[in-house]
């Protein structure tokens, strides 16, 4: 607003007056829009190194093909288990293995009956035996275990004898349990892409094509299938779930472009007993998806303030808030411009936090006792004077936008207060969602839907076990040693929070 000297001396009192207030309200939204600017350049340049882009190398596009080649395991083993018994096919003629490098340790395992006595009261003699090799993986070193069946024939009725081999998860190939174990937790805990991990093979003795590699890992991802849908049902029969949802980058199939699709995580809450976390891969981030996860689920859901779980809400499910949210509204609000009303509002927040550190390990009713009677009064004092600070500030500032989010959300924020079992925030799920986060710079893209799904399977597996304080590989390989013969009534028993391992 420009005015004329000259034409401001002839204005009268109430022109004047009237001048004025059209200067001053002019002046309080550039105020606002100068702290909104200022809030919103501090927050870019605290960003600014968090991300980098990275080209697509020709390495990337292997990356493609190895899930290209899981995917078709995996409904190769999908396809089968559909399909009902056959009869014994016709003996024909099987491509020929090559053997294995003779340079590599052996380890003897030998299968003999029980007894070497015939059902006909004869002792039997060994004739021959039948010899397969499997091969084995200990970190860094390669060995070759050689199954070895003896073969007994007892001379007075003519019939041969030999003691069964266990069955393996992948019965005609060549890798053990721990080696299966090894790639799957190269791939989905420490995000080695295949093509990395057939490098790393090559350095120990025996650079495994990534191409067989893929097929390992297509198969295990649809054998471990039937224990991550026993882990989602273990983990929906909680009253309290958190839940939260990170972006992974999905290549559109035919198009060679990628597109943003969404890794959801759900846990139960952090005050349960149950340590565990199922990750859902989606193609997007619409509510339809959190729904159908969820299906007939009721109880309190811990979550941000993301529209996708409203109409979850509407039907059954309550929710309840994320404090953590809230106070970083006003974190990030001070460390742009160091507002005091921010500081001040952080120091009822950290007032809050301290009677949760208290809490913490008390039972149930203790923590309901004691957040009625402390921390009640702070929350309810701190409501009040953020209704009075936002009457008195721009609409369209960043301090307004920060208290604007508490209080639109009051109630959810607060829900915890009135039940025990409710944690104050979501940063139990968010610690649980990071390993992924932390991954995406070495893979990148999920190759297809399916290989999403099966990647969120498996890393449900694994991050389960870490929560338990399990050692992934040692938990993935007695489970995939177990599961052939495991009876499906009892799968629970394989549950990385039920797990025990086998004393041998």
């Amino acid at each position: 607003m420009v005015i004329d000297e000259q034409a401001l001396s002839e204005l009268d009192a109430e022109q004047l007056r009237e001048v004025t207030q059209r200067l001053l309200a002019e002046l309080r939204h550039q105020r606002a829009l100068n702290e909104k600017l200022t809030y919103e350049c501090a927050l870019l340049k605290r960003l600014k190194f968090a991300a980098q882009s990275e080209r697509h190398s020709a390495d990337q596009k292997s990356l493609l093909e190895d899930e290209i080649d899981a995917d078709l395991a995996a409904v190769a083993v999908e396809i089968e288990q559909l399909q009902p018994p056959a009869a014994a096919p016709e003996a024909k003629q099987q491509p020929k293995r090559q053997p294995l490098p003779a340079h590599l340790p052996r380890r003897e395992i030998r299968h003999e009956p029980e007894s070497t006595t015939c059902a006909c009261g004869c002792r039997m003699q060994r004739i021959g035996e039948d010899v397969a090799e499997k091969l084995d993986y200990v970190p860094g070193v390669f060995t070759v275990e050689r199954y070895i069946r003896g073969k007994w024939a007892c001379t007075q009725c003519e019939t041969i004898t030999q003691a069964p081999v266990e069955a393996h998860v992948i019965d005609k190939g060549i890798p053990t349990a721990g080696l299966l174990a090894q790639v799957l937790v190269a791939k989905y805990q420490d995000h080695q892409p295949l093509y990395r991990q057939e490098n790393i093979f090559g350095r120990a003795g025996l650079a495994i094509p990534r191409s067989t590699l893929a097929q390992w890992v297509g198969t295990c991802g649809a054998r471990l299938q039937p224990l991550v849908d026993a882990l989602k049902a273990e983990v929906l029969g909680h009253r309290v779930l958190h839940g939260d949802e990170t972006p992974v980058a999905m290549l559109k199939p035919g198009s060679g472009k990628t597109h943003r699709a969404y890794l959801w995580a759900y846990a139960p809450g952090a005050f349960e007993a149950t340590r565990a976390v199922v990750y859902d891969f989606c193609e997007s981030r619409a509510g339809e998806h959190a729904r159908a996860f969820l299906g007939d689920w009721r109880g309190s859901l811990i979550c941000d303030d993301y529209a996708g779980y409203k109409a979850s809400f509407s039907q059954g499910v309550t929710e309840a808030g994320c404090l953590a949210h809230a106070r970083r509204k006003f974190f990030d609000l001070h460390a742009a411009g160091k507002s005091q009303i921010a500081e001040l509002a952080l120091m009822q927040f950290a007032r809050v936090y301290e009677i949760e550190r208290q809490v913490q390990p008390l039972a149930a009713p203790e923590r309901l006792q004691v957040r009625q009677q402390h921390s009640r009064p702070i929350l309810d004092a701190l409501h009040q004077w953020m209704v009075l600070q936002r009457q008195q500030v721009a609409g369209n500032s960043a301090t307004a936008k920060a208290l604007d989010y508490s209080l639109k959300r009051w109630a959810a924020l607060t829900r915890f207060v009135d039940d025990p079992q409710l944690p104050p925030d979501n940063n139990w799920i968010e610690n649980q969602i990071r390993p992924v986060a932390l991954g995406r710079s070495n893979w990148l893209f999920a190759g297809s839907l399916r290989a999403g799904q099966r990647a969120a399977a498996v890393m449900s597996l694994i991050q389960s076990a870490r929560m338990n304080g399990h050692d992934p590989y040692a938990y993935l390989k007695d489970v995939l040693t177990r599961l052939p013969t495991h009876k499906a009534s009892r799968i629970e028993e394989l549950l990385p929070h039920r797990w025990q391992p086998i004393d041998i």
